[in-house]
C-alpha cells in the first residue's frame, strides 16, 4: 500500500511539475508571431492534458485510499466480532464449569 501511495504521489508531482513548465513556456511564447502562437496553443493543449491526467490520478489515488480505509474498517469489525464471540464462548464455558463444580 505504501509503495502504491508513493508511486502515485510521485507521478502526480511529476505531472504537476510538467504542467508548470508547459505553462511557463506558454507564457513566454504568448508574445510571439503566428508560428509562436501555434506552438503556444499546442503547449496550452499539452498543459491542459497534463492537468487533466493529474486530476484523474488524484481521483484514482483518493479512490484507492478510500477503498483501503473501507477494507481496514471491515477487517477491524471482523476482528472485533471474532474477539467478542471468543470472550462470550469463554464466559459460557467458565459459567458451565462453575455450575458443574457446584453440583
Amino acid at each position: 500500500m505504501t509503495n502504491l501511495a508513493n508511486l502515485s504521489k510521485g507521478t502526480i508531482v511529476k505531472k504537476i511539475a510538467l504542467s508548470l513548465v508547459a505553462l511557463s513556456a506558454l507564457s513566454l511564447a504568448a508574445c510571439g508571431s503566428n508560428t509562436t502562437r501555434s506552438a503556444t496553443n499546442n503547449l496550452a493543449a499539452d498543459a491542459q492534458n497534463a492537468i487533466n491526467q493529474a486530476n484523474s490520478d488524484i481521483a484514482n489515488a483518493q479512490a484507492t485510499a478510500s477503498n483501503a480505509l473501507d477494507q481496514m474498517q471491515n477487517s477491524t469489525a471482523a476482528a472485533t466480532n471474532a474477539a467478542t464471540s471468543a470472550v462470550a464462548n469463554a464466559s459460557d464455558s467458565a459459567n458451565n464449569a462453575v455450575q458443574n463444580a457446584a453440583r
